[in-house]
């Protein structure tokens, strides 16, 4: 095996979060379909392992919790690393793809693998990698200019040959799911129009205020629509309050469906009304029109490719990158007025007929 072309059996390293993984999907999709009979395999961190099982273009997940991200939690031996270069020597690669955001330094995951003897490894990177990448893509971003997570990720395996005219974001769900989630919302004997709101983030700085998703929800209940929240248990309190707030509409299923099911649901969903989360790239997987509350963080993760209504207010304080707002006020999200939402919703919802849950 001397080259790209010749490449079986890839590994794709992508140690981030459920939406990252998602956005890197029609890179994968370019990865797998570049030479017959590819293998794929994806590394990458607890959850992103978790919707990575959903996306079929994936043969295998390897999990593994990398020291270099913040997220992971502190630890004091190299035993997991040295177990991890190990199963990875094992699987005997013939070839690594990096994916990163351009804040993020390749070259740790390129140690990983030139120690696993990957003999291709290719990345974004800003410095010379000297031997620890064979194929690098100078990284340009953001002195000269900012693309979509997406578009970054097929620029990159574009440079080794690796395209795809189809670029949509892949996720898949089985029948049992579908199934499943028929009859829950069969057991809400559901009988006007309904669309999922899902309230929560990971991140404190992009999450629109609960009082603020109750007004705009008490507003599309007047509008005949019914209601259903989605989050995780411990999310459940949070709905609650915005249900209270808004005078009790809507049903929270909160803490009731797994990632498998929460896919049935918002592919089966006339539209989804969400903050800059995982949920909104699913949606955007599914083909699911999104209302997206769109916290100006940054500014490369956007719905792609899906009808969708991107909702924030501009600060000067723009594109911070933080988890938390650093000036403490929130206002690129508290600025967007709930009677904003509810015209969104209904913009996107008015040129396709309104599906009622029988």
């Amino acid at each position: 095996m001397t080259g790209w072309s010749e490449a079986r059996n890839i590994l794709a390293v992508r140690l981030d979060t459920l939406g990252d993984v998602l956005m890197t999907t029609p890179a994968l999709r370019a990865l797998k379909g570049g030479s017959p009979g590819r293998r794929l395999t994806l590394l990458t961190s607890p959850p992103g392992a978790a919707v990575a099982r959903l996306v079929p273009e994936i043969d295998e997940v390897l999990v593994y919790g990398a020291p270099w991200l913040k997220a992971t939690p502190p630890r004091t031996s190299s035993v997991p690393d040295l177990e991890m270069i190990h199963l990875l020597r094992e699987q005997q690669f013939d070839a690594a793809v990096i994916f990163t955001v351009y804040s993020q330094n390749p070259l740790p995951s390129a140690m990983l693998c030139s120690l696993a003897d990957i003999p291709l490894r290719l990345a974004h990177c800003r410095e010379n990698p000297y031997q620890l990448l064979t194929d690098w893509v100078r990284e340009t971003e953001p002195e000269g200019g900012i693309r979509h997570e997406v578009q970054r990720q097929l620029d990159l395996v574009a440079a080794v040959g690796a395209r795809t005219p189809d670029e949509r974001l892949s996720l898949s769900f089985s029948p049992g799911a579908a199934a499943r989630v028929a009859e829950r919302l069969a057991g809400l004997a559901l009988t006007r129009p309904w669309v999922v709101i899902h309230p929560g983030a990971t991140a404190a700085s992009r999450r629109y205020p609960p009082e603020s998703f109750a007004q705009a929800a008490r507003q599309l209940a007047g509008q005949g629509l019914t209601l259903l929240f989605t989050g995780s248990g411990g999310e459940a309190e949070l709905i609650a309050d915005i249900r209270r707030m808004a005078g009790g509409v809507g049903h929270s299923l909160a803490g009731e469906l797994d990632l498998e099911e929460l896919s049935a649901l918002i592919a089966r969903a006339p539209l989804l009304i969400s903050n800059n989360t995982g949920p909104a790239h699913m949606a955007a997987a599914l083909g699911t029109p999104v209302v997206d509350l769109y916290a100006l963080t940054n500014p490369q993760h956007t719905p792609w490719q899906v009808p969708s209504r991107v909702l924030s207010h501009d600060v000067p304080c723009r594109w911070c990158y933080r988890s938390v707002c650093p000036e403490g006020h929130h206002l690129c999200l508290r600025g967007v007025p709930p009677e904003e939402v509810v015209a969104a919703a209904l913009d996107l919802l008015e040129p396709a007929p309104l599906e009622c849950v029988p």
